[in-house]
């Protein structure tokens, strides 16, 4: 257990948590710990290699080993990456001629030819039936020999670990900032924070736990020691009951309620019984989760609890035995009356939905008096709105404001992704202004002074993490709408699955746009090669793992836009698989080395969607001829097996263009809101960095910043969205 929470500490934070150990020189030993951490493209800070230097060796070696099993697997190292062609990316044929050799392969083979002849006699060959094909024919160990050793660049990556705290500290920290947050976490984050708040339950917890999914977590651990729950609404009894159950406590996916031992049934029911105690209209709020609820009422037995007849009331409404009329009910009753004032006034009282609702207000309304009505209890509530809320609303007015055609784009919780056109009428630009300028003021009232303000340039484009779903776990991954340049002559793809029990063939390939998102060509293992990008060959089983990559010599590349995809061909979806990750690696034009190399890996992320068509970012070279990342983290249903680059082009294209042309609120945003005259802002020089305590916001943390800084990084982004 002490070993993976160390693990949980450096992958959050990349601080590395004070080693345990008797004092000595372990000089020696720290510097081939370092040398070993740069060989997979990390580093220790000046700070924590003297620390380490004054422990023990013994100490520095288990430390090291700790580290450096954790590091390899955040960036993809550890695991086996082989290619099919053995020298990929030389020696690539055309696909052709690839199968051509493995037809002739055939052929002179014995046990394949006769099949292989009646296919052909036949006119339709099937390339799995072919010896040859789809299966690696040479160890690991002969690639490795086939391959020249990687020469060092400057430009490749290094990720620096710095020292922490003691672990317990460490710990507390982050189970503070992870409960606490005020944005929805992601599945990983939010397994994450589960196995914190079993050790953290009863000890200091945040001053509000804003988000209804991390409270769920967090009242399953406080269950569990007997603290007091956190329940102010009848849907957080719900969503524990979720997670007592291991089922979604998102409530997007159905949960299977299991049976529960009397002391949680007691406490379920007593915390129902309490909050419509303390609030009688909050029974219509079982309307949204009738279904769960009266499966639930089946688990808990309330009728054998009659000294709690408010719970019992939860279930009679579920099953339409008693009446509580729904909030959203007297809203869409008003608004069918054309009363947009009387909508406005009774979701003054659930400012949430007013916000949510706001574009449709001010549509319908039907004269000046009525928008001026639905602004000014914006304007009153606003105060009362989460800040994420606020920044959505805020982005959905920009893009509202800009003239274009493109169609909407809608993502659900799990990255599923669709288009459709935009037919909705124009919000008036008067009204859309005062707006903007309002919720521009509430977002400035809320955010802290900073003080003296450092910043690096490069997470200025990065896109406010409004949701952590909305990023997929994994390093160097960026929230979806973020843009990030791309520098290096070479983009190199790749893509890793592990199947768990039957044989699945992932595909890497790569739709070629020009600027108006018709197709230009694609590589994929139909198409091997193409100008400028070569395929590493097509595996079609994986029950040891596999691996598929993709290299583009950007200056030979003549489309505008390069979309990678990973399309499930057979067998088992993303979260099926044992394991499955895709990201990308950037290198000099010179720069040889193995297919995969983990210091020149600048993304790696975790394929875990619900589609058959994965689409983790797209490439988009400028005007100024610079590529640059624009990040998607978005999955397409796609069919049950034989998803192929060919056959969604269309579908591909249009999301790719939705999500292209939607403009995403940025930390530049909220860096021009939070500076005013007090604040002096700079751009961060690594060669001068100042004595006193500064709000540094960067991508990643730099050396020599003062002790009291307040840092915000890749790894704590969502601490930047006001509560």
């Amino acid at each position: 257990m002490a070993q993976s929470l160390e693990s949980l500490v450096v992958r959050h934070t990349h601080r590395l948590p004070t080693p345990k150990g008797s004092p000595g020189d372990g000089t020696a030993a720290a510097r081939q710990f370092d040398a070993a951490l740069m060989d997979v493209g990390f580093k220790l800070s000046a700070e924590l290699l003297e620390r380490l230097s004054g422990l023990s060796e013994a100490a520095v070696l288990y430390t090291a080993r700790q580290t450096l099993r954790t590091v390899r697997e955040m960036v993809g190292d550890h695991v086996r990456h082989n290619s099919y062609f053995i020298d990929f990316p030389r020696n690539v044929p055309s696909t052709e001629e690839f199968w051509t050799r493995c037809v002739a392969h055939a052929l002179g083979d014995k046990k394949a030819r006769e099949g292989v002849l009646a296919q052909l006699a036949g006119g339709v060959l099937d390339l799995l039936s072919l010896p040859t094909y789809g299966r690696y024919q040479h160890t690991y160990e002969e690639m490795l020999a086939a391959q020249d050793e990687l020469i060092a660049s400057a430009g490749d990556r290094i990720t620096v670990l710095h020292p922490g705290r003691d672990l317990d500290a460490e710990l507390t920290d982050l189970y503070l900032a992870l409960a606490g947050s005020t944005t929805p976490l992601g599945e990983d984050d939010l397994r994450d924070l589960e196995l914190l708040a079993e050790r953290c339950a009863l000890g200091p917890q945040p001053e509000r736990i804003p988000v209804r999914e991390n409270r769920a977590v967090v009242n399953e651990a406080r269950l569990a020691v007997g603290a007091d729950l956190l329940l102010d609404t009848v849907t957080d009894v719900l969503r524990l009951a979720c997670a007592l159950s291991d089922g979604d406590v998102t409530l997007q996916e159905p949960t299977r309620f299991r049976s529960f031992s009397r002391p949680v049934r007691r406490a379920l029911l007593a915390g129902l019984d309490a909050v419509i105690a303390a609030n009688p209209a909050r029974l219509a709020d079982v309307h949204a989760h009738r279904e769960p609820f009266k499966r639930l009422g089946e688990r808990l037995h309330p009728h054998e609890y009659p000294r709690w007849p408010h719970a019992a009331d939860v279930f009679a409404v579920a099953r339409g035995e008693k009446e509580a009329r729904s909030f959203d009910s007297r809203v869409e009753k008003l608004l069918d009356a054309c009363d947009i004032a009387g909508a406005s006034a009774l979701l003054k009282s659930a400012p949430g939905k007013l916000f949510r609702a706001l574009d449709l207000l001010l549509r319908v309304a039907a004269d000046q008096e009525e928008r001026d009505a639905v602004l000014a209890a914006t304007v009153e509530v606003a105060p009362e709105v989460s800040g994420r809320v606020v920044l959505s609303v805020r982005e959905h007015l920009h893009n509202r404001e800009r003239e274009s055609d493109a169609p909407r784009v809608f993502v659900n919780r799990r990255g599923r992704a669709w288009v459709c056109p935009d037919d909705r009428p124009p919000v008036p630009a008067a009204d859309r202004d005062r707006l903007i300028a309002a919720l521009d003021a509430e977002l400035r009232r809320r955010l802290p002074a900073p003080g003296r303000l450092l910043v690096d340039p490069d997470v200025l484009d990065v896109a406010l993490p409004l949701s952590g779903r909305a990023t997929a776990a994994g390093l160097g991954v960026l929230p979806r709408g973020s843009v990030s340049e791309v520098s290096g002559g070479r983009l190199r793809f790749f893509v890793y699955w592990k199947q768990t029990e039957h044989r699945t063939d992932y595909d890497l390939s790569a739709l070629l746009l020009h600027d108006d998102y018709s197709t230009d060509s694609w590589l994929s293992y139909t198409s091997l090669t193409s100008v400028g990008g070569r395929h590493s060959g097509d595996v079609t089983e994986a029950p040891e793992g596999a691996s598929e990559f993709i290299e583009l010599a950007l200056d030979r590349v003549r489309s505008t836009f390069v979309v990678p995809q990973v399309n499930i061909y057979a067998g088992e979806g993303f979260e099926e698989v044992e394991e499955s990750f895709f990201g990308f690696m950037v290198r000099d034009r010179e720069q040889k080395g193995r297919p995969f190399e983990p210091r020149t890996v600048r993304m790696k992320s975790e394929l875990r969607g619900v589609g058959r068509v994965a689409l983790p970012l797209v490439f988009r070279r400028g005007e100024d001829g610079r590529w640059r990342a624009k990040w998607l983290h978005l999955y397409l249903k796609g069919i049950s097996s034989a998803n192929r680059v060919e056959e969604n082009q269309a579908s591909v294209s249009k999301l790719v263009r939705a999500v292209v042309e939607r403009e995403q609120l940025t930390v530049g945003y909220l860096i021009d809101l939070m500076t005013c005259e007090d604040t002096v802002m700079d751009v961060w020089d690594s060669s001068s960095a100042p004595d006193e305590p500064v709000t540094y916001i960067g991508l990643e943390r730099p050396e020599g910043l003062h002790p009291d800084s307040r840092i915000i990084t890749l790894e704590n982004l969502r601490d930047l969205i006001p509560g």
